[in-house]
């Protein structure tokens, strides 16, 4: 009886669900049934892929975050970079319409130009973290002052608008599409898809984790941690503009109010997504159910009434403090 109980007791453990891990997904689909219950649109085609194009700004920053999480950084400042990187697309693309004309040459240098900044910031914010041995969370947050004021200066304390003939121009990259899905879609998908492979097959998502598990025994195994943690932040600004590019043809415009909030979503998603605040431990495809999660609830809200969508910002710091909380639980019961 004693040898067939033992026998039983290993099987009945693996049938449990490991919540850490398949939490955000079952918490993805309970609100994907929670909102077709509360709204017969909610699983239109319309309304689905509304929600997908605007999370892909977050979702491509969030991919980036992933990384910086994971080796132990934070970035507060990619917000702000986004509203900087977009002033700057616009006013080189108005600035070269009188040379080159109303085309896709003038949009591909206004998309480079977006690069190069976005190369440009994240590279700031990494050599002064890696380098000048400033604390991430004090760089960033003077770096997110920094841009925020900066495209208010270059407003003038209103709004940068895109020629009107380049915006029309530039208007598929937003609303064209593929089989009738739209490019932010397609990118963000890609971005994931490539991210994921990045954190799991290649060494520099392994130094990422060995960095935020352990930067002392990383040092001792040969990692090269201020390199690592700079490609980083590099990278995270790089997707940044990426995701700039995909958002200007949106709106055409850029103003102090761009991108605000862009942070906190960032940072949510990604720590939803089960990836470790204080690094050690991330993994893209998580950060991916995380951000769905949070447009999800954003999109409940709206369609339900339920909830002034002026309390989304509340709603998200919320749904933060209550997953560092989790895993804090679940490191003391391990």
């Amino acid at each position: 009886m004693t040898s067939e109980t033992a026998t039983i007791a290993p099987a009945r453990k693996g049938f449990r669900i490991d919540f850490h891990v398949w939490g955000p997904v079952i918490a993805l689909l309970a609100l994907i049934a929670l909102g077709a219950f509360l709204n017969p649109n909610f699983l239109s085609y319309g309304n689905v892929t509304n929600v997908l194009a605007r999370s892909a700004f977050i979702g491509i920053i969030a991919v980036g975050m992933t990384f910086v999480i994971t080796s132990g950084g934070l970035d507060l400042s990619v917000g702000s970079m986004a509203a900087f990187i977009a002033g700057v697309m616009i006013m080189v693309m108005n600035a070269l319409v009188p040379s080159m004309g109303v085309g896709w040459g003038v949009i591909f240098v206004g998309m480079a130009a977006a690069l190069v900044v976005g190369v440009a910031a994240g590279l700031v914010n990494g050599l002064l973290i890696t380098q000048a041995r400033i604390e991430a969370f004090i760089v960033t947050l003077g770096t997110m002052g920094i841009f925020r004021s900066l495209i208010t200066w270059l407003a003038d304390g209103g709004t940068l608008s895109l020629d009107f003939a380049v915006r029309e121009v530039y208007r598929p990259v937003y609303y064209g599409g593929i089989l009738g899905v739209a490019w932010p879609i397609i990118v963000f998908a890609l971005v994931a898809i490539i991210g994921e492979v990045i954190m799991r097959k290649t060494p520099f998502g392994r130094h990422c984790a060995a960095i935020g598990s352990n930067e002392q025994v990383a040092r001792y195994s040969a990692v090269h941690v201020e390199r690592v943690r700079l490609a980083a932040y590099v990278l995270l600004g790089v997707l940044v503009g990426i995701a700039t590019i995909m958002y200007v043809p949106r709106l055409g415009s850029a103003s102090s109010s761009t991108g605000v909030l862009w942070e906190l979503e960032a940072i949510a998603a990604v720590i939803i997504g089960g990836t470790v605040l204080k690094g050690g431990f991330g993994r893209v495809w998580g950060t991916v159910v995380g951000v769905l999660i949070l447009s999800l609830i954003g999109n409940i809200l709206n369609l339900a009434n339920l909830v002034s969508p002026y309390l989304n910002g509340a709603i998200q710091g919320v749904i933060i403090i209550l997953a560092v909380v989790l895993q804090r639980q679940k490191k003391t019961e391990r």
